[in-house]
């Protein structure tokens, strides 16, 4: 077994240790579906390796409805198997995955008309709460006008004529993402962001490793594996064109967009599903704010930066206050975040009608490619690739065992859980900050407690962001790979979104933290100081422009996060 501890020193062994043999996997893409393959490859007792051009989950993975669901709006599409799949999933991580990260989180679903729409969403709902055994959450329920206005009283009385409450899940998708890469370095997977894979070496016809260039210092690799697994999203057709070879298939991108407002500014106790024209609309909860979301449209533009515009703002304002009894404005909003579906590419010129389904195709000898899916089937997606490409190996690879394999902080997280107040009164903490640290590390919290033991001053909280403990900063940077301010500030915390100044007044104190650990010198910090500045204001540039383009002007304005 490796170590979970991704430090700087774990970059520097893994970049001196990644093209020292031929490996049996390399794994290209460093997103929920990339580290699900590295895990279920190492835990298979493979040696793998995976490579990320940026941060975990710094693409689409970072940046959905933080939903773990079978996804009520297939139904209606009769897509049951996917449906059925992801519910499944849902399940394995409630109970036996991640229970620390996942959680169950209830929703109200406004009924318009009297009889008909309840029957038939009615019907619908009941096949989603028993559908594939999806019995890991509380049976839905119908309500009367007058009972779902007491669990909405934000909701105009003439918005609806009763509703059905029904459970979901939810996870911070982003240290979800970045816990499974952590577990599969436990497993022995060497993993390496910020080194982007610039080209495929071949024998002949068949593919056997890759060239990768360290971004940091320029350094340039090169990692030989028996094969090359490709989950890069919708970057998927670029890999094509690396490899030179006849695409088996394409993806579109269908940019989803969210908003965050204060809790206090919508009167609800349950999250909120409404219906759309194209899609749906979610009110979710999270933490002291609400996330109102999304929008399903067809995107060209820059991948790696996908922008808010005005446009997209006032879709969501507007359907979401055509409900409200006190409407929303642009005041409210304190963060935005836009991220891109990899759809496969079919006949329908609409995303929303877009298969979630996914495809694992052979390119070309060696190199297999995942595309597609939802983030929910995460696990199964990666389960098909590794299978793909373990066919024919020459000696027996035992079968996918990730269905029973919990990530790193679900062991022990349940006794912890149950046990809090002593934890609490252990760490001088209040438990309601115990509760918050157990939700995002499990059981795992034990590591992050020490460092405050060690020095006492980590557990004040982060001046501009009170909602996170200094000491969380510092781990992100010691375990969790961390080598950016703005890998701190929007994936390892939600800062970006969650402050309303967008992380401006936290950047200084967070990047004074870990300079000494990341070995920053006095100018490096200030530098990253001002590009985190820089893409905050870039991002508010965007959401003045009035349509796509114009946003994805303003939002490249700001650099990418470098070296000194």
């Amino acid at each position: 077994m490796g170590s979970a501890r991704l430090s700087p020193e774990y970059r520097t062994a893994a970049l001196d240790a990644a093209g020292e043999s031929e490996l049996d996997v390399l794994v290209i893409g460093g997103g929920v579906v990339g580290a699900g393959a590295a895990l279920d490859a190492a835990s298979r007792g493979l040696s793998v390796a995976l490579v990320e051009a940026r941060d975990w989950a710094a693409g689409t993975s970072s940046r959905s409805s933080k939903l773990i669901h079978g996804g009520l709006r297939y139904l209606e599409q009769r897509d049951f198997s996917l449906v059925r799949e992801a519910l499944k999933e849902r399940g394995l991580l409630l109970r036996r995955l991640a229970p620390h990260l996942v959680r169950s989180v209830p929703f109200l679903l406004p009924l318009r008309h009297r009889v008909w729409e309840r029957a038939y969403i009615g019907a619908g709902v009941l096949l989603y709460d028993t559908m594939g055994g999806a019995r890991a959450l509380p049976m839905h329920r119908h309500l009367s006008r007058g009972t779902a206005l007491e669990h909405a009283p934000a909701l105009r009385p003439d918005a609806l004529t009763g509703a059905i409450r029904y459970y979901d899940a939810q996870v911070d998708d982003a240290r979800h993402t970045m816990t499974i890469a952590r577990t599969a370095a436990r497993h022995g997977a060497t993993l390496l962001t910020r080194t982007r894979a610039t080209g495929l070496l071949r024998d002949g016809d068949r593919v056997v490793g890759a060239t990768v260039r360290d971004l940091e210092d320029g350094r340039e690799l090169i990692v030989r594996a028996r094969r090359v697994i490709s989950a890069t999203g919708v970057w998927t057709d670029e890999l094509h064109e690396i490899a030179g070879a006849k695409a088996p298939f394409s993806v579109r991108m269908s940019k989803g967009v969210h908003l965050l407002v204060p809790r206090e500014r919508i009167r609800l106790d349950t999250g909120l599903i409404l219906r759309t024209e194209k899609s749906v609309l979610f009110v979710i909860p999270w933490g002291k704010h609400w996330i109102i979301g999304t929008t399903d449209t067809e995107w060209r533009l820059d991948k790696s930066h996908p922008s808010v515009s005005r446009a997209d703002l006032d879709y969501l304002l507007e359907h979401v206050n055509s409900v409200l009894r006190t409407p929303l404005t642009r005041e409210d909003v304190e963060g935005v975040y836009a991220g891109l579906r990899p759809l496969l590419a079919g006949t329908s010129a609409e995303t929303a009608q877009l298969s979630r389904e996914h495809a694992v195709a052979e390119p070309a000898p060696g190199l297999f490619v995942v595309a597609g899916g939802k983030y929910t089937t995460y696990r199964v997606m990666a389960k098909d690739v590794v299978d793909a490409a373990v066919r024919g190996f020459g000696h027996a690879v035992p079968r996918s065992l990730t269905d029973r394999l919990p990530l790193l902080g679900a062991v022990g997280y349940a006794e912890l859980w149950a046990d809090r107040q002593r934890v609490a009164a252990d760490s001088g903490l209040p438990v309601r900050r115990i509760e918050h640290l157990l939700g995002r590390y499990g059981s795992a919290v034990r590591e992050l407690l020490e460092l405050t033991r060690q020095r006492p001053e980590l557990a004040e909280p982060i001046p501009g962001a009170e909602e996170y403990l200094q000491a969380e900063a510092v781990y992100a940077v010691t375990h969790e790979g961390a080598l950016h301010l703005e890998d701190l500030l929007t994936r390892r915390t939600r800062i970006s979104v969650e402050a309303d100044d967008r992380g401006l007044a936290a950047a200084p104190e967070v990047a004074r933290l870990v300079a000494p650990v990341l070995g920053w010198s006095a100018a490096r910090t200030r530098r990253e100081v001002e590009q985190y500045a820089e893409r905050v204001r870039a991002e508010l540039a965007a959401q003045d422009a009035e349509d796509d383009l114009a946003a994805n002007t303003a939002r490249l304005t700001a650099p990418e996060p470098v070296e000194a």
